[in-house]
């Protein structure tokens, strides 16, 4: 039974490693096509009002050259005069990102729900609750947003984009008020990405079809399903930054870790949408610097303001090599189940990182990287599994704090 549950860890971690893989080529292709539309959209010039292209109904033109060819673009009002024999659609690649993200939440975070979810310090909950408000995040997201778009205020772009920020900023903090803060960023992620590929495919794709389907009947196509289109095309655009971020933010502590962390996503989520803007500015022609100027300004300023303070000075007491005995058994019974050649936590077949703890020698390497973690984020060991006591970390801050010396003579 030990050696089948050692298997299908290890089983589930080369299936997180392929479905990760894709996800990230999926996304790359998904991302890299709305910018690559975004670009387009913004750097088109209507020809000559009196020009062939403006009689058969070309909205916009531009020459490019790539790849050693040349290439010339052409945007037509609403739709060409008769349907192409062969069309492109663009579609694939978000559905392709959205299904290998939602696998990659059910291999990482809902198979190991208790452990990768759950946060005692923040809320008792069992496994299953976790996944519902997980589950339940993305239903709502859409919901909301989609209910706004259809409503008088998805009319005004500058009043919509301001009120879906602050709703994914009150997502956020109800999220890390109920979740991990680590599983929190997740699915704020995963609410915005759900949000995007349901653009894709209730509003962007059923549009182009109508209109597919109004020119095949020889009729002509309504330019109201372009123009929603065209809204929710944008609005996936400025929601790309954030979500990439979000996307690589369980790697970095310092943010989900932090204990006002929705406010810390609602900053770099600010700086991602200014960042976008400037470049969707600069598509159109206009170079405004105060734009990325302002994003990483605040990027600057959160840096500085979520920064764990300076480890206090202590002087090692005569007692040094008792203290690091002490600091080696709370690791070894707290730390070492996960962060281990053999790890013991069941869900794990590796060390996480990389990271191994099992020796003392191992122990007094990482020095740093436990203090980091387990004193001043405290965002290890893992939703606080093996339950370490704050008196524990405060051994642990007290011997890093005198130089984490191993009692031992150099």
């Amino acid at each position: 039974m030990d050696v089948f549950g050692h298997l299908g860890t290890y089983a589930l971690e080369w299936l997180n490693l392929l479905v990760r893989w894709l996800h990230i080529i999926t996304g790359i292709a998904w991302i890299g096509a709305s910018f690559y539309f975004v670009w387009l959209d913004n750097t088109i010039r209507p020809p000559a009002p009196d020009s062939d292209l403006a009689r058969k109904g070309v909205a916009g033109e531009l020459w490019a050259v790539h790849g050693g060819g040349f290439y010339n673009p052409q945007k037509y009002l609403v739709a060409p005069a008769t349907l192409p024999q062969e069309l492109h659609w663009f579609k694939w690649e978000a559905y392709s990102t959205w299904l290998s993200g939602f696998a990659l939440l059910v291999i990482v975070y809902y198979l190991n729900a208790q452990a990768m979810m759950v946060d005692r310090s923040v809320l008792e909950l069992t496994g299953w609750q976790a996944v519902g408000i997980g589950l339940g995040s993305l239903v709502a997201g859409w919901l909301v947003y989609d209910l706004l778009c259809k409503s008088p205020l998805g009319k005004h772009d500058l009043a919509f984009g301001a009120v879906i920020f602050v709703f994914l900023v009150a997502a956020s903090y109800a999220l890390t008020h109920l979740l991990s803060g680590r599983a929190a960023y997740l699915h704020v992620g995963a609410m915005i990405g759900t949000i995007m590929v349901a653009n894709v495919a209730h509003v962007i794709i059923p549009g182009q079809r109508r209109m597919v389907e109004a020119m095949r009947a020889g009729r002509k196509p309504d330019p109201a399903y372009g123009i929603r289109a065209k809204q929710r095309s944008v609005h996936n655009n400025y929601f790309t930054l954030p979500v990439l971020f979000l996307m690589i933010s369980n790697h970095y502590a310092i943010t989900y870790g932090h204990r006002h962390a929705w406010a810390v996503l609602a900053v770099i989520m600010a700086a991602g949408v200014l960042i976008r803007h400037f470049f969707n500015l600069r598509h159109k022609g206009r170079v405004e610097w105060k734009f990325p100027a302002a994003g990483v300004a605040l990027l600057a300023v959160l840096a500085v303001l979520i920064a764990p303070e300076a480890p206090g000075a202590r002087q090692p007491g005569p007692d040094a090599a008792a203290q690091f005995t002490r600091v080696n058994a709370i690791v070894g019974q707290r730390c070492a189940s996960c962060h281990a050649a053999q790890p013991t936590q069941p869900g794990f077949s590796a060390a996480p990182a990389g990271v191994m703890l099992d020796s003392p020698q191992r122990v007094a390497q990482h020095a740093a990287r436990i203090y980091q973690q387990t004193v001043q984020l405290k965002t290890m060991p893992l939703a606080n599994l093996t339950r370490m006591t704050d008196a524990e970390r405060a051994q642990v801050g007290a011997w890093f704090e005198a130089g984490a010396s191993t009692g031992k003579t150099p």
